[in-house]
Order: structure tokens, then C-alpha cells, then sequence
């Protein structure tokens, strides 16, 4: 199988079992080939919480310290939301790089995932 459709059925098993509340929002990655976005989703009314990208970092590139640092930056905005834990939405990606060091990130900064 290659490797998209490997990370598409990845990605469905995972949303099936995945469901973001007010109170615990689902923290959603989405990676592309220039950035990274993070997403805090109400998936009860269907609501984007807050969202960040690399874009809005300064000196942010597709690496793995800028991915720590929009972690760090949306445990920051959820805590100003009173919002202390969270589900974890890799999107299919593995856990390793890029996800790994936002996750680490975010949770350095006060998320419970």
C-alpha cells in the first residue's frame, strides 16, 4: 500500500474513536510540506476553539523546534480559555518529529493529553 493510504486509514481510525467537548477539545495537527497547524476543536457545536500555524510564529519554519514552539503557544491560549486537558489528534501522522515535539510542547506549556 503506499504510504497516503496508509496515513488516510490511520487517520479514519483514529477520528472514530476521537470526540472533542467543550470542556476537553480535541487538539487537531495538521502538517503540510511548508507548516504546521494546530487546531482546539468543540466538535459538539462544531466549533474552532482557537487555531495557530507556523506562519504566525516568528521565524517559523517546518522544523521541529518552531513545532515545539506552536505547542507551547496554544497550551498558552487554551489556558487563557480555562482550558486544561485535551484530546489528542495526530491526524494520522506517527508519533515521532514533528508531532512529537509539538505534543511535548504543548504539554510543557500545561495541557493534560
Amino acid at each position: 500500500m503506499k504510504k497516503n493510504k496508509l496515513k488516510q486509514k490511520r487517520a479514519v481510525r483514529i477520528r472514530a474513536k476521537i470526540f472533542g467537548t467543550a470542556s476537553r477539545p480535541r487538539l487537531c495537527i495538521f502538517r503540510s510540506l511548508k507548516d504546521i497547524y494546530i487546531q482546539l476543536v468543540d466538535d459538539e457545536k462544531e466549533k474552532t476553539i482557537a487555531a495557530l500555524d507556523s506562519r504566525k510564529i516568528k521565524g517559523g519554519k517546518n522544523n521541529i523546534e518552531t513545532a515545539w514552539k506552536i505547542g507551547a503557544e496554544i497550551a498558552k491560549i487554551a489556558k487563557e480559555k480555562k482550558i486544561a486537558k485535551v484530546v489528542f489528534d495526530k491526524h494520522g501522522y506517527k508519533y515521532h518529529g514533528k508531532v512529537k515535539a509539538l505534543a511535548e510542547g504543548a504539554r510543557e506549556g500545561g495541557l493534560i493529553f
